[in-house]
């Protein structure tokens, strides 16, 4: 299995955990509307919050609800963007990108699941020089999809780099082309497994002791679970 199908299966985990995904996409949609606006096409951050939100299937009406908190009736709620940065077992690089109301309850939720899990948390930059920020969009290798035209269009429209995989494309953009990029593939009707701006490592690590592989799922699975947490990367490269 490829990095790509690697990805479609832990999609689908989070399937299974709809309700708590929706909830992560409502908190981000609602501050991105309060910090910018309600209106998508002027507000650049909830248009890539309610692009996140539909790509797992959240429901409009949630949307829309999210965003009228965040513009309104939300508005004496205050999140802030904490990044928390550590090692998990075997010198796996994390980091920990939340939204939170209360930084103390969530500070020791995270540090809490670092140590339970053979890890610990980190000062800030002990690994985020390790990866980069980039726009990262995949495309799955259906029948249909022409390499050689999917590869021209995403050049054309910006992208940094495309990378061929056993099951599918990786097309790489800066943050700030990411959009247009995007927009670009969407409208010639391609679909993504999933389009995002996200920390991709510059080198992986690989865990190849058992002990070390049951508790590295298992922090991740604790972070994703838990409502503060909006992100979470990590350099652990995942055996095929």
């Amino acid at each position: 299995m490829g990095r790509i199908g690697n990805i479609i299966n832990r999609k689908g985990k989070q399937d299974a955990k709809k309700a708590k995904i929706f909830t992560k996409h409502a908190r981000a949609i609602a501050v991105a509307a309060k910090d910018g606006g309600a209106d998508p096409e002027y507000n650049a951050a909830l248009k890539a919050a309610i692009d996140k939100a539909k790509a797992d299937n959240m429901p409009n009406d949630n949307i829309d609800r999210a965003v009228a908190k965040g513009a309104g009736a939300g508005a004496n709620e205050n999140y802030e963007t904490i990044v928390y940065e550590g090692y998990g077992p075997g010198g796996v690089a994390v980091i920990v990108e939340t939204l939170t109301d209360n930084k103390n309850r969530t500070a020791g939720n995270v540090r809490y699941y670092f140590d339970k899990n053979g890890g610990n948390l980190g000062t800030s930059g002990c690994v985020s020089f390790m990866f980069d920020r980039k726009g990262q969009i995949l495309v799955g290798a259906e029948d249909g999809v022409s390499e050689d035209e999917l590869m021209e269009i995403a050049l054309e429209a910006g992208a940094e780099d495309f990378i061929v995989e056993e099951d599918g494309y990786e097309v790489v953009t800066t943050p700030e082309d990411f959009q247009t990029v995007r927009d670009e593939l969407a409208a010639k009707g391609y679909e993504f497994i999933s389009a995002d701006v996200k920390l991709i490592p510059q080198t992986t690590t690989e865990l190849t002791d058992e002990e070390q592989l049951k508790f590295m799922n298992r922090l991740i699975d604790m972070l994703e679970d838990d409502d503060d947490v909006q992100n979470v990367a990590h350099n652990w490269e995942i055996a095929e």
